[in-house]
């Protein structure tokens, strides 16, 4: 099953408790209006047709997730200033990379080391060499980078929901 940024959506709300009113807070921090009737077409399944599982009545694009990840990085560790410079860099999600920018985002605004991390995955079942860990941590580009499959993406948000759900 392929993982697409609703279900990240709604896996990151779940593993981490966040209520719906907090998430339009989060969006807001990352740049982006929504309300929260908004943030439950997101989190909700479309019941037309039950045929297509992953379905949702409002479809989350590479952006909308973006600017949940940074308002969350927000959230954690405070609001910063972006330089003019960097503020055309502030959305670099594509489809290919979604799952690295996922994992960078989340080590970043939970404060996690990569120890952390691979205990993450260990507790989901997935155990990853800490030099696999640092080629998905990468930046695109870079000689060493390797993308981040679903099945990575998938057992981290289950081992964040392990973590911070028990």
């Amino acid at each position: 099953m392929l993982l697409n940024n609703n279900d990240i959506l709604t896996r990151l709300r779940y593993a981490l408790d966040i209520k719906d009113t907090a998430m339009v807070e989060i969006f807001e921090l990352g740049g982006m209006e929504t309300t929260k009737e908004e943030v439950q077409k997101m989190l909700s399944k479309s019941k037309e047709d039950e045929a297509q599982e992953n379905e949702y009545v409002k479809e989350v694009n590479n952006t909308m997730l973006e600017s949940f990840l940074n308002g969350f990085v927000s959230l954690k560790r405070g609001v910063q200033d972006i330089k003019p410079e960097n503020e055309q860099n502030q959305f670099l999600m594509t489809d290919r990379n979604v799952n690295n920018i996922l994992l960078k985002k989340m080590k970043i605004a939970l404060s996690l080391t990569s120890e952390d991390m691979l205990e993450i995955l260990q507790d989901a079942g997935v155990n990853l060499s800490k030099s696999e860990l640092s080629a998905v941590l990468r930046k695109e580009g870079h000689r060493n980078y390797k993308e981040c499959g679903d099945r990575y993406a998938r057992n981290f948000l289950k081992g964040l929901a392990l973590r911070y759900r028990e």
